[in-house]
């Protein structure tokens, strides 16, 4: 028993002792020139690289950024796209429209002078 909490106090030990430690210094210039600096030091205890994690989250957010960026570019080009259909479509069925009309207007035509002529014959 007494081996097992020795091995217990040495491995609690151990871990307590593994600190990881970050520094970050950044430079800031003040508007009257003159430079100030900060330095931010962080100390963390375990066996997880937060660093490891927080870099991860990092690059995952920028790859959804980047894809989202991508998508709304391609829906700005199908839009474009789209309205491109859109009016090819409208103008073929204008020129649909007007094919009607004239071939409505030559039939038209033909069925007075075939009236025309029915009348002529039945005057005889």
């Amino acid at each position: 028993m007494k081996k097992q909490i020795i091995t217990a106090f040495a491995v609690s030990a151990f871990i307590i002792s593994c600190t990881q430690s970050t520094s970050k210094t950044e430079k800031v210039e003040n508007p009257d020139g003159s430079v100030t600096t900060t330095t931010t030091t962080e100390s963390r205890t375990g066996f997880v690289d937060t660093a490891k994690v927080d870099k991860a989250k990092s690059d995952v957010k920028m790859t959804v950024s980047k894809t989202g960026e991508k998508i709304n570019e391609a829906g700005k080009d199908i839009k474009n796209e789209a309205d491109k259909v859109g009016k090819d479509i409208k103008a073929g069925a204008k020129e649909v429209g007007n094919d009607v009309k004239d071939a409505a207007a030559k039939g038209a035509a033909k069925v007075e002078e075939g009236a025309k002529k029915l009348k002529e014959d039945l005057k005889k």
